[in-house]
């Protein structure tokens, strides 16, 4: 099965961000992540809309965005209406999931759930029917750069049973080193996000470390 590798566009060089987009596509990077917070549900400010915008004007692969963001049901169409093709939300963050994943869906998105390190597989089973996706957050959400919480990787396992069930996509974001995602796509995990811990910052050309990252990956 195909890894999904997914470059997290925060950390990418803003200077030059329609050339980082080429760059990543020509790499052959199979979704743009792109993060928006709001500096309320997480302590950070990131992208906002106009990032989207220019990012979907370079690309024709999919783009994500991942709202870390107070009531996203009140700003999933901004983003879808800008080119997001994905939209994830936290369970946490909504009044309203089950409505606002099915409008996802109505909106012509895939819909996701993005899973904090304190959130239990048991307070989201009954809205993994209405998921395209599940990212698990294997580091706390807001800043790049942080270290792997360990005790994620049994809930990587738990999501990955069920998702022959529920039919969706298990993602990773936090940490995403080689080891990690070697680690994690053998329990089952089907696509990462990639930040600096193994695609940007590396003095290297992205091509030769996506092709890394695929080498490793076994038949």
């Amino acid at each position: 099965m195909k890894r999904l590798l997914c470059p997290s566009m925060m950390c990418a060089n803003y200077g030059h961000l329609a050339a980082e987009v080429r760059a990543l596509d020509d790499a052959g990077v199979d979704i743009f992540h792109c993060d928006i917070m709001d500096g309320s549900f997480v302590p950070n400010f990131t992208m906002g809309v106009m990032d989207v915008q220019t990012i979907r004007r370079y690309t024709d692969k999919p783009v994500d965005c991942h709202l870390m963001i107070e009531n996203p049901g009140n700003k999933v169409d901004w983003f879808i209406k800008a080119g997001a093709d994905i939209i994830y939300i936290h369970p946490e963050s909504e009044r309203y999931v089950v409505k606002t994943l099915a409008h996802i869906k109505e909106m012509g998105a895939a819909a996701g759930i993005a899973v904090n390190p304190d959130t239990s597989v048991a307070s989201i089973s009954e809205i993994l029917n209405l998921c395209d996706y599940v990212m698990v957050m294997t580091v706390n959400p807001g800043f790049a750069g942080q270290g792997f919480i360990d005790f994620t990787r049994n809930k990587v396992k738990q999501l990955a049973a069920l998702k022959e069930q529920y039919g969706y996509k298990l993602m990773i974001d936090g940490h995403c080193s080689s080891d990690v995602i070697e680690d994690l796509s053998s329990v089952g995990a089907d696509g990462f996000i990639l930040g600096t811990s193994a695609l940007f910052r590396k003095g290297k050309s992205y091509r030769e470390l996506i092709d890394r990252l695929r080498g490793e990956q076994h038949a």
